[in-house]
């Protein structure tokens, strides 16, 4: 396959990918962190994809272009699609092997609470724990596009090491937030759950220069939960949220309550 690319079997291979487009400065950033634990290959978005969460392409046909602007891997294609599109043809198509880690990012923003849902960082990372490989989503709580990763570099580092020197029998996903804070106020890390929490939307209307009305989506962030085991309260207390994420939507406990109050059956 034109493709294909050929991984030294004796070393870890590391595929990286993100939502914030391969032309990012935290996925340069993600890659430098790492490229001295394995063989890296890159396969991101051509274009920024961020709120994209896991839509996959299926009626246009997916492009791989090779990009040269990272020294030190093997290989970095843009693709055409999605970050989940980006993870799927990397399996599929590019590398010679299952990877080793797939690891999604920096985003530039946070990703806790219920931006899991939403995100096209962390969706990267969900495809690839579908498949069995232990992935990580990691995001910087700044937004602007010259956010300072020197922290971030260094968290991804540590996991990343943590991560392949300490295989699970069952693969792990991880949502890996960072705050924005200098590296000397970093109080640790914290292994916590998802806030409860969510966006109070509004639409305002507005029209455009020939009179038609459009909407432009708005909205706050609005926190419920103020546990002190929740990424919210880490980020918001100097410290690395590490939240295991699964994709098992399931709701155990509706199912007891289901089957014991329901009489569909009878």
């Amino acid at each position: 396959m034109a493709h294909k690319i050929k991984s030294n079997p004796n070393r870890p291979l590391i595929l990286i990918t993100n939502d914030d487009s391969i032309y990012s400065k935290g996925i340069r950033s993600l890659i430098d962190a790492v490229k001295h634990l394995g063989d890296v290959v890159v396969i991101a978005p051509s274009l920024p994809q961020s709120g994209m969460g896991h839509a996959v392409t299926l009626h246009e046909p997916l492009r791989l272009t090779e990009i040269k602007r990272f020294e030190g891997i093997l290989a970095s294609y843009a693709c055409s699609g999605t970050p989940v599109d980006s993870v799927k043809i990397a399996r599929d198509v590019v590398l010679d092997r299952k990877p080793d880690i797939c690891l999604s990012g920096i985003n530039h923003g946070s990703n806790s609470s219920i931006n899991v849902i939403y995100s096209g960082t962390m969706s990267a990372a969900v495809e690839a724990g579908i498949e069995a490989i232990p992935s990580v989503g990691f995001s910087l709580s700044d937004h602007i596009a010259d956010a300072d990763f020197e922290l971030s570099a260094e968290v991804v580092a540590k996991i990343t090491k943590e991560m392949l020197e300490n295989p699970q029998k069952m693969p792990i996903l991880l949502n890996v937030n960072i705050p924005n804070i200098k590296k000397e106020e970093l109080k640790g890390y914290k292994i916590c759950r998802q806030a409860v929490a969510k966006w109070e939307e509004e639409f305002e209307q507005r029209t455009d220069p020939r009179g038609s009305i459009y909407y432009w989506l708005t909205g706050k962030f609005k926190n419920y939960d103020h546990q002190t085991d929740t990424d919210e309260w880490a980020l918001a207390n100097g410290y690395v949220s590490i939240v295991p994420v699964q994709f098992d939507l399931t709701n155990y406990k509706a199912m007891d309550v289901l089957n014991n109050n329901w009489h569909l059956n009878d």
